[in-house]
């Protein structure tokens, strides 16, 4: 049966996959420095084996004989998914997804290095050539599948998303965000004038944090027999759902972005654990696009991990680990506090949303070649200025040396980061709706309530519905961001 030789295909193609992801997961962590070249060469030879086995002409031929098949709703589901992944896979020969892959690792591995020396210069040609290689990749893609390159780029991480849609969307969002910046930091001022901001004590050892961690992670749901906490440059969620690597960073001068990074790669990891099992080895058991994800991993982060009710319980695990009492009036500033900053990580949700903005426009000016790479300090510059008040124009590390996404060619994710905050107060509305107010159950350290609903609405489906689908069936409407600015304006605007 053709339906049998894709199943079969499809699980030595995940075993190449589960390689690839903790090969990658090392290399961000504990790989030694000098083992670089290999690894990205061990890495290149990998993904080159994988796209030759998932692009093999007879593969066409099963799935269209499969289609005449008796199968159940869910192989015909899969197969459905099965025939997505193959026409995305075949725009780009095995040979250029080696020579990408390659570069992709070795310009990353370079960023790890220069961007803490704020080296834009030694930086550049690495760079250029994976934004070259971007551009390339999306001009494939788009004559295959009919789309506008930066569209055919967005399809890899969110099928169905188009810019002509998410534009519109993002300029009403930045129209609001740019009045509501300054209400907030008006009203935060006000409330700091009631009570003044008690100071971190600004000694906070990183065993310590890691142990307050590791107890959040267990206390929202985290499995630890399928998963671990480490250290990277930059946080990420990554390995494999049976095996999921999170990490973070810290400071020991504060504990509140690094405990807020746990909490989101957490959000991740609890999509990738909460998977269907029995579809693990078929795309329709992976999650449904990278929006879907960032709404699971700010959905722990901010609707949780920033709730009231949340910190109430929270607080006397902070006093047991890191030593410090805390009252809820107290350490809500902190965790409330808004701030114009640079760093797109370490930012308020007020702010964020301006700093994906941003990158999504430059994103598109540079697949279309309207931006070069060497440019891109300046646009980035001005932007930052228009957006949050800030220059980054003699600090590339703090601009667009910041994130990992460019150096690892990932052009078109950085729009699922908003989309994915809207979808998550969406989906916190929808929850309270059905099941009523949760602060109980927050304040008690009880999180299994919150968790059934999403491993039912979301986390169960894998990618069985598109992403439109899937929220309008978890939540009951398409996707509206007025959800998320009320959030915004009830969490942070005058009362």
């Amino acid at each position: 049966m053709s339906f049998a030789k894709l199943d079969d295909l499809n699980r030595r193609l995940e075993a190449l996959s589960h390689a690839l992801a903790i090969l990658g997961a090392d290399e961000a962590t504990h790989m030694a420095v000098g083992g670089g070249e290999a690894r990205a060469e061990a890495m290149a030879s990998l993904a080159g084996m994988q796209h030759r086995q998932a692009t093999a002409p007879e593969i066409a031929d099963w799935i269209e004989a499969a289609a005449d098949e008796a199968l159940d709703d869910d192989q015909r589901a899969a197969l459905r998914e099965f025939r997505r992944q193959y026409v995305n896979l075949t725009c780009l020969p095995a040979e250029f997804v080696e020579k990408q892959t390659r570069a992709r690792m070795r310009c990353e591995q370079l960023w790890r290095d220069l961007r803490a020396k704020n080296d834009w210069l030694g930086f550049l040609p690495a760079l250029d050539g994976v934004i070259t290689l971007v551009r390339e990749e999306a001009a494939m893609r788009a004559d295959v599948l009919g789309l506008e390159p930066y569209d055919a780029l967005m399809e890899q991480y969110d099928p169905g998303n188009r810019a002509a849609d998410i534009a519109p969307v993002f300029e009403d969002l930045k129209a609001f965000l740019l009045d509501f910046v300054p209400e907030a930091l008006a009203a935060q001022e006000d409330r700091l004038a009631k009570r003044a901001l008690k100071p971190l004590s600004g000694v906070y050892p990183i065993e310590k944090q890691r142990e307050l961690g590791l107890a959040l992670m267990a206390a929202v749901g985290f499995d630890f027999t399928h998963g671990s906490l480490s250290v990277s440059h930059h946080p990420f969620c990554g390995g494999v759902p049976t095996d999921v690597r999170i990490t973070t960073r810290y400071r020991t001068t504060e504990f509140l972005s690094s405990l807020m990074g746990v909490l989101h790669e957490t959000g991740h990891a609890l999509y990738e654990q909460n998977l269907p099992v029995e579809w693990a080895h078929w795309p329709l058991g992976k999650a449904r696009g990278m929006a879907v994800h960032e709404s699971q991993s700010l959905f722990v982060e901010k609707q949780i991990g920033r709730n009231p009710a949340f910190w109430r319980w929270a607080l006397p695990l902070v006093d047991r680990h890191l030593g410090e009492s805390w009252s809820s009036e107290d350490i809500l500033p902190h965790v409330h506090h808004v701030e114009r900053g640079l760093i797109r990580v370490d930012a308020d949700e007020v702010t964020y949303p301006l700093h994906v903005i941003l990158r999504f426009e430059l994103e598109r000016e540079l697949v279309a070649g309207r931006l070069a790479t060497a440019d891109i300090p300046e646009a980035w510059n001005a932007r930052m200025r228009d957006y949050l008040g800030l220059s980054t124009i003699d600090s590339p590390g703090d601009g667009p040396m910041q994130d990992v996404h460019w150096p690892a060619g990932a052009l078109g994710y950085f729009p699922s980061y908003t989309l994915g905050a809207m979808m998550a107060a969406q989906q916190w509305s929808a929850f309270e709706r059905e099941t009523g107010p949760s602060d109980a159950d927050f304040a008690a350290g009880s999180f299994d309530k919150v968790n059934a609903w999403r491993r039912d609405k979301i986390w169960s489906q894998g990618s069985r519905w598109s992403t439109p689908d899937l929220i309008a069936r978890a939540t009951g409407a398409p996707l509206d961001p007025t959800y998320f600015k009320d959030h915004l304006k009830a969490r942070y605007g005058r009362p």
